[in-house]
């Protein structure tokens, strides 16, 4: 049997153990908190992200260690890797934790972004807004996410309250772009340089934490997707599942930021594709061939935030719903499951989501 060690317990954790069982594959997460919802279906080693003597026992216990969060510290990840294989490669991990990193090296490759501005002072910042202007957005370089470690200027009186509010660490100052909407694109490579490309979605934002990803047939933004994913993932050597967020603006795509493991945008694979990403991510790293990546239907995916709605209320709106509960106490704004469509046209899925937010949100 393959072991698969996951640095961190979360719901990614979660759902690859799941992905494993059927594979024979098993799943060990290691995890510093006792929260955590990887723990109810699979095996959790607990220890801090700086414990060598227990992150030795862990990797020496796994065949491969991947992530389920590019916030895994970059020292943990590279003394790991003294011990077992580590998929993604250190310069990804790297360059998806900072935001400034990120963009030059989507730059680099001839991906276009919004302008920016490295910022380490409130002058750099009055000197950033003056030359990309109003509005821009304030960013802190490291662990934003979610609309977390961000701050909006709309007019000249913002700097000052943006720096008293981020100032003080390493910044990143984005011009805005007047986008059409945003979207995902999810790749999976293999160690021989084997690629596969899921559909892309689009995605529906609520208080800046995604509400729906929807698979979208375009397919002018699905290959300029596909290029710019295969081009990421050739560059770094990628071994594993890459997400790509990215803006469309009048059929161009501009590139936002990329996150080196499986995502919540790719929820929707375990429903409504041939092989979920989780399961291609664990084929990916432990060396077996990479799954189908087509679309079984007309899918979607509804993030569950707070609170998971009644099971019944759900199945009773949608017999077609797949409710996937994390197994986490209920808080605000916590991501606490999701549910999945795939069904066989665009007009029972737009039905069926608005019928599931009506009766379930």
């Amino acid at each position: 049997m393959k072991t698969l060690g996951v640095l961190g317990g979360g719901q990614l954790a979660r759902m690859m153990a799941l992905a494993g069982y059927p594979l024979g594959i098993k799943v060990i997460a290691y995890e510093p908190t006792d929260a955590n919802s990887a723990s109810d279906v699979t095996e959790v080693m607990r220890g801090r992200f700086d414990d060598e003597v227990k992150l030795k026992e862990f990797a020496q216990s796994v065949d491969v260690v991947t992530i389920e969060t590019e916030n895994i510290p970059v020292d943990t990840a590279r003394y790991v890797s003294q011990f077992a294989k580590f998929c993604p490669s250190l310069q990804a991990l790297e360059i998806a934790q900072d935001r400034l990193l990120e963009k030059q090296y989507l730059n680099k490759l001839n991906i276009k972004t919004t302008e920016f501005m490295d910022i380490t002072s409130e002058s750099d910042l009055s000197v950033g807004v003056e030359k990309l202007g109003l509005p821009c957005v304030l960013k802190t370089r490291r662990f934003g996410y979610d609309g977390k470690g961000q701050y909006w200027l709309r007019h000249q009186e913002d700097i000052a309250k943006a720096w008293q509010q981020l100032g003080g660490q390493p910044l990143i100052l984005e011009a805005a772009i007047d986008f059409d909407f945003e979207i995902s694109v999810i790749g999976v490579r293999d160690a021989q340089g084997n690629i596969k490309v899921y559909p892309i979605t689009e995605n529906e934002h609520r208080d800046g934490v995604l509400h729906i990803s929807k698979v979208l047939d375009n397919q002018n933004l699905q290959q300029q997707a596909s290029d710019h994913i295969q081009s990421l993932m050739s560059h770094l050597n990628y071994v594993g599942v890459l997400t790509v967020e990215l803006f469309s603006m009048r059929g161009e795509l501009i590139a936002n930021e990329i996150a080196p493991r499986v995502h919540n945008s790719g929820h929707w694979t375990i429903d409504g594709a041939v092989t979920s990403q989780f399961e291609n991510h664990l084929r990916a790293v432990l060396g077996l061939s990479l799954g189908d990546v087509g679309c079984r239907g007309h899918a979607a995916m509804m993030n569950c935030l707070g609170a998971m709605p009644k099971l019944d209320t759900v199945l009773a709106a949608s017999s077609q719903a797949r409710y996937h509960c994390y197994g986490k106490s209920a808080r605000a704004g916590r991501k606490v499951g999701h549910i999945n469509l795939c069904v066989d046209s665009a007009t029972t899925l737009s039905e069926q989501l608005q019928r599931l937010e009506a009766t379930t949100f």
